[in-house]
C-alpha cells in the first residue's frame, strides 16, 4: 500500500524583491509601501527558514505534495523548490495560478514528479463581487499506479474589516465551490477522489463551511447524504486550545483538509483512504518547537522588514497542516 504525505501551508507573504522587474506596475504601485527593505538577502532568509521546516516534514523527507498560498510569482516559488530539491534530493515541480489579488499573493501546488504526473487540466475559479476573490485552483494528480486525486487549493477572503462583516464573501466562495464540486462529480464520476485544502479564513464550525460548502464531521452523513458533502478532518482540534492561526488570544483552525465521501469511507473498493494512527485520522498541525511561542502556541512569523514585528528567525503567521493518504 503506497502512502502519500500531503501538506498545506500559508507561507505569509513570500514576495519577490523590492522593485522586482518581474512585478507588474499595478503591484509595484500597490505593494511599494509593504516591500520597503524586502531585499534579496531577506528573501533568501525567508526561503531558508521555510525550507528548513518543510524539510523536516514527513520524517525529514519533505511532503510528497505541498499546497501553498501567499506566493507572489513563479520565480520565488522556483527558488523554494530548488532549495528543497537540493536539500532533500527530491524532484519537486509546481503548478501556480496567476490570480488578480490586489496584493499579488497566489496559490500553488508543489509535487514530486517521481510520484505523480499532473493532468492537462488545471482549472481556476474567480468570483467577483465588488472585488475579485482569490482563485480556487483545481489540479489533477495521477499516481504511478494510475489513480487520480483531484486537489482544490483554497485561500478564501480574509477576515479584515470584521469576521461577520466579511463573512458574506466567504459564503459566496463556499457556495460556488459546492456547485463546482457537484460538476466534478458529474463529469468525472461519483467515485472521484477530491481533497480540498487551504486557508479558509473560517473555522470548521462556521456557516460558510457547514451550510454552504456542505461539510461535516459526521461520517455517516457524508457517506449517505444525497448532496455531495465533504468530511472535515480538522474537528479533532476544536476546543483543544491549539490551532493554525492565533489573533490576539483567539485561537483559530483556519487551515483545513476536507475529503470526499469515497476517501472517508475507508473502503478497499476506493483508491484512497485516510491513514489512521491509534484509531485517529493522521491529520496534524505541524508545530516544531522553533515555530511556536507564547501561551497560545502562536506561530512565529517572519513578517516584513518595515514592520515592527519583523523577525529574521521566523517563518509564517500560520502553522502548516499535514495528512497521509494510503493508496490501495
Amino acid at each position: 500500500m503506497e502512502s502519500h504525505s500531503i501538506s498545506w501551508w500559508n507561507l505569509e507573504n513570500l514576495f519577490d524583491i523590492e522593485n522586482s522587474p518581474r512585478r507588474s506596475q499595478f503591484l509595484n504601485d500597490n505593494l511599494s509601501g509593504e516591500l520597503q527593505g524586502w531585499t534579496q538577502p531577506v528573501l533568501d532568509k525567508k526561503i531558508d527558514n521555510l525550507s528548513s521546516i518543510i524539510g523536516k516534514m514527513n520524517n525529514n523527507n519533505g511532503p510528497d505534495v505541498l499546497g501553498v498560498c501567499e506566493v507572489e510569482n513563479d520565480h520565488v516559488l522556483q527558488l523554494l523548490v530548488d532549495k528543497l530539491n537540493s536539500q532533500l534530493n527530491r524532484n519537486y515541480a509546481f503548478s501556480i495560478v496567476d490570480g488578480t489579488d490586489k496584493r499579488g499573493i497566489d496559490t500553488a501546488l508543489i509535487f514530486d514528479q517521481n510520484k505523480y504526473q499532473i493532468g492537462q487540466e488545471t482549472y481556476t475559479l474567480r468570483i467577483t463581487k465588488r472585488n475579485s476573490t482569490r482563485d480556487l485552483f483545481q489540479v489533477h494528480l495521477t499516481t504511478n499506479s494510475g489513480n487520480m486525486l483531484v486537489i482544490i487549493l483554497n485561500h478564501w477572503p480574509s477576515r479584515s474589516g470584521g469576521v461577520f462583516e466579511s463573512e458574506p464573501y466567504r459564503i459566496m466562495v463556499a457556495e460556488n465551490l459546492a456547485f463546482w464540486t457537484e460538476r466534478i462529480h458529474e463529469e468525472i464520476g461519483s467515485d472521484v477522489s477530491i481533497l480540498l485544502m487551504g486557508d479558509f479564513n473560517d473555522n470548521p464550525f462556521d456557516r460558510s463551511l457547514i451550510s454552504y460548502l456542505l461539510s461535516s464531521n459526521n461520517k455517516k452523513k457524508v457517506i449517505n447524504a444525497r448532496n455531495k458533502y465533504f468530511y472535515n478532518l480538522m474537528y479533532k482540534f476544536m476546543d483543544t486550545g491549539f490551532g493554525t492561526h492565533v489573533y490576539g488570544s483567539e485561537v483559530n483552525v483556519l487551515d483545513q483538509f476536507l475529503v470526499s465521501k469515497n476517501i472517508i469511507s475507508q473502503s478497499n473498493n476506493h483508491p484512497f483512504k485516510v491513514e489512521k494512527v491509534n484509531g485517529e485520522y493522521s491529520v496534524d498541525i505541524v508545530s516544531f518547537p522553533e515555530m511556536i511561542s507564547g501561551d497560545y502556541s502562536k506561530a512565529v512569523r517572519f513578517s516584513r522588514p518595515n514592520k515592527g514585528d519583523f523577525n529574521p528567525q521566523g517563518f509564517s503567521d500560520h502553522l502548516p497542516i499535514s495528512i497521509t493518504l494510503l493508496e490501495n
